[in-house]
């Protein structure tokens, strides 16, 4: 369809913004129709069944009569051009008047008036509408209904409107909308007069009012430890596994859309996603969540678990796949978690088909009343939840960019590739790259077994699922309770901020002093906070009354120990961050005395480098000898790999329990410092010592 309003104003409103809806401003909602499609009337529908404590309603009409002098009868005297001030003026007050409530605001609103005589319509919505809207609901009544309300209307002077001109307008503005919408942050959807109307506007309104990034990770996280707490207690290892084009070759929102779009004998739906993903939103949190308005203005509940049952029954699972979840769900220490950023019903369906519904669980979303949607973020974090909360040994195994975070956060990680023609190609360079200069270490696995590999093998290993190494490696038995539990740093941009005045010859003495200060500080506010908790207390709000503050948990019971001399820049660093802590120095480990143990609850050791890890070995050794339960945390700036991934350190240690180490980096080097080099006279500008 031609543009109708081809003009400059859209032109100009179309540059990409990177805000998500509802994550950084008042939510604002416009409720959009066509004149007589029953915005009015359903705004008067909601004030009762919401309430005033956290909405609040305004009519478009009303807010612009309130803020020019002489009302609506003076407003529309002006010409058009004059007009546009008033509108503005308008939706920042509302917007102002809902930042300052913390009340969403619910606003009716025309997008544009269009008489059957002209060729295209005059827009009415400003730049400030679309700085202001985080959502949009466009009130889709059929045209003949629109056109039978105008005709009844006594009390308004509408001009008579074919049933055709009505339903090119509405068609005008959706598509208009849309392509605002994704291009502001706006997240936007169709609803449709219906008994339930009421009721599903209520429950979109409700999910805009709380629904942020945050909120929605909080919930993916929730349904994660759902998934876990039946096994609590045995499970050590996890496999985490993306869905579309891993489990299967389908890529089963794409097949969704295509069954939506012949079942309508249309062919608008069949790339909706498509148009989605390519569109400024990307694969953000805000386009996930409008797929899932997409979703929701499609099909009602039942025509989609109806869709989605086809959808299951066109999938095939891998033969490969099948067969290990068989395996794996025989094993009490094992769990299987698909989080999918596609449709959730769909998986639970065909994992139900396979009879692997009882061991795999499914965490994904595709509704709004599944609570949240499936990011890239979301998977990520979910591993290293399960690794750093839930101390789980993670292999993950996914296919596309969305996956790559996943699989740098997981202990091992394998790459599915399928078949040329048909897999995506956008994970080439990024995983390369991931390779190359973030140090992933991964595997690839052909789904099928004739696919050609991806990228340099040696770079990128073949394994197979079906060979007997592979299933053994998985198969077998870890302690969660014992060994390191390591948390780092490596592959974020904050440790290469951080590292970079350490490692420069340049700087030495209180400068690098400073330098492991900030370090210090960065690890305790970033993990240990993590490893050990934090707890709530109340503290004077600078508004007059109490509020709740945080800090370390048990603050007061944790024993802060500077390993000298390296360790002691990066150790008051620490205590910067737990103000509370106690505080010692130790050059040999029997400083550390029963005395300075009694009473606490953690042991946090400090060091600028572990290499072989033989000092901090025999430290913890010392500790653990003195209390057998306290909780251990090795802090370091820079830690060999090897040390820990299979070394000495790390087989020295398998059999000490609560333990952990946490550090800004590990590196392949196995450069030890002497002289010159020595990290404690660079600290201390003794570099000229023998």
């Amino acid at each position: 369809m031609p543009d109708p309003t081809a003009d400059h104003q859209l032109n100009e409103s179309t540059a990409p913004e990177t805000r998500s809806a509802s994550n950084d401003k008042a939510v604002v909602v416009g409720l959009y129709g066509v004149p007589g499609s029953g915005k009015t009337f359903l705004l008067n529908q909601l004030k009762p069944e919401l309430g005033q404590e956290h909405f609040t309603f305004y009519e478009g009409s009303e807010m612009i009569a309130a803020v020019v002098p002489g009302g609506l009868d003076a407003f529309q005297k002006l010409e058009e051009h004059e007009k546009m001030p008033w509108r503005q003026l308008a939706i920042d007050t509302i917007g102002k008047e809902c930042a300052d409530s913390g009340r969403v605001a619910v606003v009716t609103g025309h997008f544009m008036f269009w008489s059957e005589e002209e060729e295209a319509g005059r827009p009415v919505y400003t730049q400030n509408d679309l700085n202001t809207f985080t959502h949009i609901l466009y009130l889709d009544a059929p045209a003949e209904v629109v056109a039978q309300r105008r005709l009844d209307d006594t009390e308004r002077s509408r001009p008579s409107t074919s049933v055709a001109h009505i339903y090119k307008w509405q068609r005008a503005e959706e598509v208009q909308l849309r392509r605002l919408c994704s291009h502001h942050g706006i997240l936007f959807s169709r609803v449709f007069p219906h008994p339930t109307l009421l009721s599903k506007v209520s429950t979109l309104l409700r999910d805009f009012r709380h629904h942020t990034e945050k909120y929605n990770l909080s919930h993916a996280e929730s349904r994660l430890d759902e998934a876990l707490v039946t096994s609590e207690g045995q499970l050590e290892t996890v496999l985490v596994m993306d869905a579309d084009k891993t489990l299967a070759a389908e890529d089963t929102g794409a097949l969704f859309w295509k069954m939506v779009s012949n079942s309508r004998r249309s062919g608008d739906e069949e790339c909706t996603l498509k148009t989605l993903f390519s569109s400024p939103l990307g694969y953000s949190y805000t386009a996930f969540r409008q797929a899932a308005l997409l979703y929701e203005e499609t099909a009602d509940d039942e025509e989609f678990d109806a869709l989605c049952q086809d959808v299951a029954s066109a999938v095939t699972m891998h033969p490969e796949f099948v067969s290990l979840l068989q395996l794996v769900a025989e094993q009490e220490h094992i769990g299987v978690v698909v989080v999918s950023c596609g449709l959730r019903r769909v998986w639970d369906k065909v994992l139900e088909r396979e009879g692997l519904s009882k061991a795999v669980k499914v965490i994904g979303g595709g509704r709004i009343a599944d609570g949240f949607v499936v990011t890239a973020a979301v998977k990520a974090a979910l591993v290293s939840r399960l690794r750093d909360v839930h101390q789980m040994y993670v292999w993950a195994f996914g296919d596309s960019v969305l996956d790559l975070d996943m699989l740098a956060k997981a202990d091992q990680a394998i790459v599915v590739v399928g078949e040329e023609q048909t897999r995506s190609k956008a994970i080439d360079a990024p995983l390369m790259n991931a390779i190359d200069n973030n140090g992933l270490r991964a595997h690839q696995t052909l789904l099928p077994s004739n696919a050609s590999p991806l990228g340099d093998t040696t770079k990128l290993p073949l394994i197979q699922l079906t060979e007997h190494a592979f299933v053994d490696s998985v198969l077998c038995r870890r302690s969660r309770h014992a060994g390191l539990q390591v948390l780092h740093a490596t592959d974020r941009n904050a440790a290469k901020l951080l590292m970079t005045p350490t490692r420069d010859s340049t700087v030495a003495g209180p400068n690098l002093r400073k330098a492991h200060h900030r370090v210090g500080w960065y690890l305790a506010t970033e993990f240990l906070a993590d490893v050990i908790g934090v707890e709530e207390y109340p503290i004077p709000h600078v508004q007059g009354h109490h509020t709740s503050g945080y800090r370390l948990f048990h603050e007061q019971q944790t024993l802060i120990v500077a390993l000298m001399r390296g360790g002691e820049a990066m150790a008051f660093g620490v205590n910067d961050a737990f103000p509370l802590a106690n505080f010692i120095h130790a050059s040999r480990p029997d400083d550390i005395t029963l005395h300075h143990l009694r009473g606490q609850l953690t042991v946090v050791l400090v060091d600028s480098v572990v290499n072989s890890g033989k000092t901090v070995v025999q430290f913890v050794q010392h500790v653990r000898n003195l209390h057998a339960t306290i909780r251990i945390v090795v802090v370091a700036s820079v830690v060999q790999a090897q040390s820990v991934s299979g070394g000495s350190l790390a087989q020295a240690l398998a059999r000490h329990a609560k333990l952990s180490l946490v550090a800004l980096r590990l590196s392949d080097n196995k450069f030890t410092g002497r002289g010159s080099t020595d990290t404690g006279n660079r600290l201390f500008n003794t570099t000229h010592l023998p």
